[in-house]
């Protein structure tokens, strides 16, 4: 392949072998200067492991990377960061009590001829990047205090302190409400006007559509080639992601709810700090509807769930499920009274990685008839029920039954977990982030396993950061900010924009 200095970023063959996996096989990458580049792939297939590469967190086993058509040997990221690299990570790396300034200055503070840290020179820099690159950032202010759009554009503005030239964003709008994203959007333009070079790694069509010049997919590891996104279409990005068409509109006959199964009454939980986290909150979830809850993360989401599943204490309200209240009570009492959780984490709260798939689909399970006599398992009946959930589920691991979880994709994870939660046939389902890191084929699966529940008269309560999932699911729709219900409307009934003021704190239902 050519070397040209046309291009800000080159990699060439890059390979990389985690013990006996190659996560990259002979990868190629093309970055042209002033260009936003999309970097899109499945769950696993390498997209991540070869930006990591690139900013010195890995070392390629092969393969060559050029900068500005100069090769370049990147040892870490102190190397890449001399290099004019730099990396916004999804999972923001700021100190919360700190301010923008000191933030943006760590590991890199201003000091006198003394060695005494000059703070004075130090916000004078950061106000000089600020306005040089128009973000609208108070450099006084406390990274605790600001919102999560604005934590974001601090992250970028660290990177453009130590003189970066190419950015790297690993899934920029993971949290952002739709504003924010817009605004991305306008500050990435912007900064590629000004002469800077912008990769993302993103599973969000609709981003890249609205965002890049160029995508390059990768699949399984493999680089499948780079299209000019102005020439084509979601729809085909999805395909060559995955290798087969996808279905990208949620397909769902209207639904027809019936009595109130989940209802949440007056409810106020306080976290383990002391502060109010759910504050005074009321819902319902009918029979045959799926109830969505729309909100940035940490407004109360997981205190809500944890109050539910009976796994921290709700201070005042009640929770019913069928009209009985379970509250403050246990587990598995909760489960007993037919609800279930898909967890926002798989592998932290939904899984037990070392376990054979079998065990992990028999959890919660104990004392039903998958058990023989006694406290003894019986293993070929927890074979065979895992078997028909393999099947059926379309679950996919290399070996058999008996293979470890651990040894399965995120995607096949995650299909296990909803495979065994929806085999106890719930009254009530809780989907907590349920396509969480998954791609479209993967998410595909999960929104049609959702309305099948749905359509046997589950009630669903979903809970999920991205918002397009939120208003294409679900039948109803409920935004939730600082712990409380602000809003609740029919599907079809609220635009994009509204819903995102709402998240934001701003407009009234």
């Amino acid at each position: 392949m050519d070397v040209s200095p046309e291009y800000a970023v080159q990699m060439h063959d890059i390979t990389k072998v985690f013990g006996s996996f190659t996560a990259l096989d002979a990868v190629n990458l093309d970055v042209k200067k002033q260009t936003v580049h999309a970097i899109l792939g499945e769950n696993g297939a390498g997209k991540s492991t070869l930006m990591n590469i690139l900013y010195g967190l890995y070392h390629a086993d092969e393969g060559d990377i050029y900068l500005n058509g100069e090769k370049v040997s990147i040892g870490g990221p102190n190397d890449a960061i001399s290099y004019g690299i730099g990396m916004v990570h999804q999972h923001f790396m700021l100190v919360e009590n700190f301010t923008v300034t000191e933030n943006i200055i760590l590991g890199d503070e201003v000091c006198s001829a003394a060695g005494v840290l000059d703070m004075k020179k130090a916000r004078e820099d950061v106000l000089r990047i600020v306005e040089e690159f128009g973000f609208e950032v108070d450099p006084d202010a406390k990274i605790e205090d600001i919102t999560v759009g604005m934590q974001q554009r601090v992250e970028i503005l660290k990177a453009l302190y130590r003189g970066a030239d190419i950015l790297i964003l690993d899934e920029p709008s993971a949290v952002l409400t739709p504003q924010e994203i817009e605004k991305l959007v306008e500050i990435m333009h912007d900064l590629v006007s000004k002469g800077k070079t912008i990769i993302i790694i993103t599973h969000k069509l609709k981003e890249i559509m609205s965002s890049a010049d160029e995508c390059s997919i990768i699949r399984r590891g493999q680089y499948m080639g780079t299209v000019d996104v102005s020439q084509t279409s979601e729809a085909e990005l999805a395909s060559k992601m995955v290798g087969r068409n996808v279905n990208l509109t949620v397909e769902k006959t209207r639904a027809e709810p019936e009595g109130v199964m989940l209802e949440i009454k007056d409810l106020t939980v306080t976290d383990e700090r002391g502060i109010e986290q759910v504050k005074g909150l009321n819902l319902e979830v009918r029979s045959g509807e799926i109830v969505g809850i729309a909100g940035i993360d940490g407004n109360g989401q997981k205190e809500l769930v944890d109050a539910i599943m009976s796994l921290c204490k709700a201070d005042a309200g009640t929770i019913k499920v069928g009209g009985q209240e379970i509250q403050n009570t246990s587990p598995r009492n909760v489960l007993d009274h037919s609800l279930v959780t898909i967890p926002s984490d798989r592998q932290k709260w939904g899984l037990v990685l070392p376990f054979s798939v079998a065990e992990n689909s028999v959890l919660e399970r104990h004392g039903e008839e998958l058990f023989g006599p006694g406290i003894m398992l019986d293993y070929d009946k927890i074979r065979s029920h895992t078997s028909k959930l393999i099947k059926r589920y379309d679950i996919r691991p290399s070996g058999c039954e008996d293979e470890r979880m651990s040894g399965l994709s995120g995607g096949n994870q995650q299909k296990a977990i909803i495979a065994r939660q929806v085999s106890y046939v719930p009254d009530v389902l809780i989907a907590f982030q349920p396509t969480r890191g998954l791609d479209v084929g993967a998410i595909e699966f999960v929104h049609k396993t959702l309305i099948a529940q749905r359509d046997r008269g589950a009630a669903i309560l979903l809970i999920s950061f991205e918002l397009d999932e939120v208003m294409d699911v679900s039948d109803t729709i409920a935004v939730i900010y600082h712990g409380q219900i602000v809003g609740s409307f029919e599907q079809g009934s609220v635009t994009e924009d509204e819903l995102g003021l709402l998240m934001a704190g701003g407009g009234a239902a």
